[in-house]
């Protein structure tokens, strides 16, 4: 079974106008933590279409009934697939998109890996890219009391004690590089 995405990718390099759909064919059971198949990708390696096929195949996987289940009803499966968002397998956007697709109610505010907030996120992202707190203080408009709150909430969520060891999470559940989000500008006083 785990070899159908390896064998899709085989199958369509041979034709060349196909090669950006195999890609993301192929990727389809590749998870944002790297537990996923065939080749173990993490978040820094998926792109937007790569993390949308994968949470629509889960959601399609879990509503079609299986040998060994029934199809589970649409509430089940928007719970499952929530669980994959916050354990960090899935990506709260491109669920979210699914579900919003499928005719489900979505979460007005994205969901976030390990419970994060989305301010905990930009401060996360922040860190991970080796700003002090002083210097994410000022980009975010709080103070530096306010982002060491910020990052004790972060380190305990993730389970982690160093810098180090948040900026690897953050790196593997796409939370900085290409997808980081951007943080907000506080509003000008005028």
């Amino acid at each position: 079974m785990h070899q159908h995405p390896y064998l899709t990718d085989k199958m369509l390099l041979r034709i060349p106008a196909l090669a950006h759909s195999r890609e993301i064919a192929a990727r389809h059971h590749e998870r944002l933590d790297g537990s996923g198949y065939p080749r173990g990708l993490t978040a820094a390696s998926l792109t937007p279409a790569d993390r949308l096929l994968a949470a629509a195949d889960v959601y399609h996987a879990m509503t079609e009934p299986r040998p060994h289940r029934p199809a589970l009803t649409g509430e089940e499966a928007v719970a499952q697939l929530r669980s994959e968002v916050r354990s960090g397998r899935l990506d709260g956007d491109a669920a979210s998109a699914v579900l919003q697709a499928a005719g489900h109610r979505t979460a007005t505010r994205p969901e976030h890996p390990a419970g994060l907030t989305a301010r905990e996120v930009e401060v996360l992202a922040l860190l991970a890219r080796g700003q002090a707190n002083k210097q994410i203080a000022r980009q975010l408009g709080v103070t530096p009391k306010t982002v060491s709150n910020h990052v004790e909430h972060v380190y305990t969520k993730l389970g982690v004690g160093s810098r180090a060891a948040a900026t690897l999470f953050a790196t593997q559940h796409g939370l900085v590089g290409s997808f980081e989000p951007q943080p907000q500008q506080p509003a000008p006083h005028p």
